[in-house]
């Protein structure tokens, strides 16, 4: 097959959508009607094709972002299923990062919820054109016309159906596709491999044109042959439809929405089609680019097999029978077993000593992976998530990724000297795999802290640690990664005046510490002239000042969202050092702070909780106890949806209260929202627990 023809056939798809929106049993049906399995898989009874983890068939959620290749109408779909609770969001995120377009799922009961929003503002964040799936027509309270409405309040974008259901909860029967008018009616058959393609009657016609009407009227928005067919009242063909139809969708314009009931096997054969029809191959978007290390010029890569090689590792995973994994975007040139690639980065050359194409946990070695492939690579030991790979021919730095910083901070302590070796090369490998997961020792108290998004993120590591990597230990209570930051700018000045004997040590730093926005992070400033402090000790007093703020001075927390300017100071000819300086910036640093009116941030979570009507007063006086604020309470037919701000350190053991408040009859999702400004009252209680003072 010729390279272009083989390229256009292509489509590198994601799954994404909230918590049990049903995207793992939608892939589930996409393999078995593309023939990659003969068997469907449930989620529910743990037996899920893309759910291989066993913690994930023993919770019935994904926790992994899983990929697998399957074939359509002689194309070639690569999909990435990824997780839907908030805790495990970097999959998501590492994935759209490198897919070319994606289908988002929606529940036809409850809508558009908390994690459709995160994971559609990361498709937005990367541009990814989407599809929407609205899956489980078949449930009570399905409603397919309101959940377009959610999405175009809630997300802001303009969805488009280009299907309508046939009936709804127990009575949907099939959908009406209004680019071809046809009806698809599933037959009674248990798989729903067989379907009735009809004629539509004289009401559905009449309903159909309406919507078919309004696909067109958007179409002539940005299309002018359509426009002009349209205004002229000529038949305009299913095809011209669909490939004008792809062109808004590749530009991220508008969003097609069809429906179906993936668990009762109906409506999966017809978002197969649109995912060929719709989402865009490798050649339908622009080439991508990078800035080369050293001059940071921009490089361009084609999609294009014969090109120089640029590749993307999106993901990294031990695999008990290969070892390291690393994950590949390949998207330009050829990728070969045995050929030697530089770490653009990290500038360490690497071989690569086998290429698998993966599906799910079973692998498939292949000798070559060309431009528009994604696969999984061995061999590669100084690789991890972010890094490029390309020939030392043509070299550049794609853009790296970025990930959420983690909330959540557990104390583990290994059971034995034994687990007490394994314990760190473990978790060092862990953190290889998962960027939001970090592992430190505590200096005070000697302790292993290990840090995640939340309390589930941190159960599935510690399981891991037992079943994996055979360590047991004991984990201590779940603690807040809160942060310091200043109300108020402040200066701070230090010099250091050392004299005993011989040379002797000196350093004068003046700088001054200002408040930024929550989520800018720390910035660095130099305003000092070369006459006050030589260039070369400029980078000591950065270093100085970046590591005092890993520790602040209320609580020893880590202090962000500030900027800190070097406004001056003085060095000695003779006895100014490096290290001189870096001392006399890590003191100055601490006084600004100690002037700035310190004080500590905490996280804020979103959390949205839907409940029968007679529940939620005592949800909502819950709520209050726990610093809670309330800001929208809506209705969903026979529910009530309470949505409100709670801080992260009010949530541990949120799952049980709820359920007992109401009767189990209660579910709830949340997920961080910002930092704020924590009470001084509460304020005080922290400091004195991280001291082990008296409250």
């Amino acid at each position: 097959m010729p390279d272009d023809c083989r390229l256009s056939a292509i489509r590198n798809i994601g799954i994404m959508a909230h918590i049990d929106a049903g995207k793992t049993t939608t892939t589930e049906r996409m393999l078995y009607y593309t023939g990659k399995v003969h068997k469907m898989g449930e989620v529910d009874k743990g037996t899920a094709t893309m759910d291989w983890m066993m913690q994930e068939q023993e919770r019935g959620i994904t926790i992994t972002s899983a990929a697998t290749t399957c074939w359509w109408k002689d194309h070639i779909i690569n999909i990435i299923d990824t997780p839907g609770h908030v805790d495990f969001t970097v999959e998501v995120e590492r994935s759209l990062r490198v897919l070319d377009g994606a289908i988002a799922i929606f529940c036809a009961v409850a809508g558009v919820q908390p994690q459709s929003e995160t994971v559609w503002r990361q498709a937005d964040k990367y541009h990814v054109p989407r599809i929407a799936y609205v899956n489980k027509m078949d449930r009570i309270g399905a409603d397919f016309f309101r959940v377009i409405k959610m999405m175009e309040e809630n997300l802001g974008c303009t969805p488009l159906p280009v299907q309508l259901p046939i009936g709804a909860e127990d009575s949907f029967l099939g959908v009406i596709d209004l680019i071809r008018m046809v009806a698809y009616v599933y037959d009674t058959d248990e798989f729903g491999e067989s379907y009735t393609i009809r004629q539509l009657s004289e009401e559905e016609m009449l309903y159909a044109e309406e919507h078919r009407n309004f696909i067109l009227e958007k179409l002539s928005e940005y299309d002018d042959d359509i426009l002009e067919e349209y205004l002229e009242g000529k038949e305009i063909s299913p095809d011209k439809i669909i490939s004008s139809l792809r062109k808004q969708v590749i530009a991220n314009k508008l969003i097609p929405v069809l429906c179906g009931s993936s668990f009762k096997n109906k409506g999966v054969q017809m978002l197969l089609d649109a995912v060929v029809d719709y989402l865009p191959s490798p050649l339908d978007l622009p080439p991508v680019k990078g800035k080369e290390p050293e001059s940071g010029e921009e490089v361009e890569f084609k999609t294009d097999p014969d090109e120089s090689l640029c590749a993307l590792a999106f993901k990294v995973m031990s695999d008990p029978y290969v070892g390291k994994l690393t994950y590949l975007r390949i998207y330009s040139g050829t990728l070969r077993v045995g050929m030697q690639v530089l770490n653009v980065g990290k500038d360490k050359k690497e071989r690569i000593t086998k290429i698998l194409k993966m599906h799910a946990n079973h692998r498939e070695e292949i000798a070559v992976a060309r431009a528009g492939d994604i696969v999984a690579g061995v061999g590669l030991k100084e690789t991890v998530t972010g890094d490029t790979l390309c020939l030392e021919n043509k070299i550049a730095l794609l853009e790296p990724m970025s990930f959420p910083e983690p909330v959540i901070d557990v104390a583990i302590e290994p059971k034995t000297k034994a687990d007490q070796d394994k314990i760190s090369e473990s978790l060092m490998r862990i953190a290889e795999e998962d960027p939001t997961f970090r592992a430190r020792i505590d200096p005070e108290t000697g302790q292993t802290i290990i840090s995640g998004m939340g309390e589930l993120h941190l159960e599935i590591i510690v399981d891991r640690l037992l079943r994996e990597f055979k360590v047991n230990a004991n984990i201590g209570n779940p603690q807040v990664t809160y942060k310091e930051t200043v109300r108020k700018s402040a200066r701070g000045e230090f010099k250091l005046e050392k004299q005993v004997g011989g040379k002797g040590q000196y350093a004068h730093v003046i700088l001054e510490v200002t408040p930024l926005e929550e989520g800018q992070g720390r910035r660095f400033v130099d305003k000092s002239s070369p006459e006050e402090i030589p260039r070369e000790f400029v980078e000591p007093i950065k270093a100085g000042i970046m590591e005092s703020l890993q520790a602040g001075i209320l609580a020893g927390y880590p202090v962000d969202d500030l900027e800190v300017v070097l406004l001056g100071g003085s060095y000695h000819d003779e006895d100014s050092n490096e290290q001189s300086f870096k001392v006399a910036a890590n003191i100055a640093i601490k006084e600004a702070l100690q002037n700035a009116s310190p004080c500590l941030l905490e996280p804020i979570m979103d959390i949205e909780i839907i409940s029968p009507e007679e529940y939620v007063g005592d949800i909502i006086s819950d709520l209050n106890t726990r610093r809670g604020r309330i800001y929208a309470l809506d209705e969903n037919r026979e529910s009530k949806i309470v949505k409100a701000t709670v801080p992260l350190s009010e949530t541990f053991g949120y799952a049980t209260s709820l359920r007992s408040i109401s009767q189990g009859r209660a579910t709830f999702s949340m997920h961080i929202k910002d930092y704020a400004e924590v009470p001084e009252n509460k304020s005080r209680e922290i400091i004195a627990k991280r001291y082990g003072l008296p409250v």
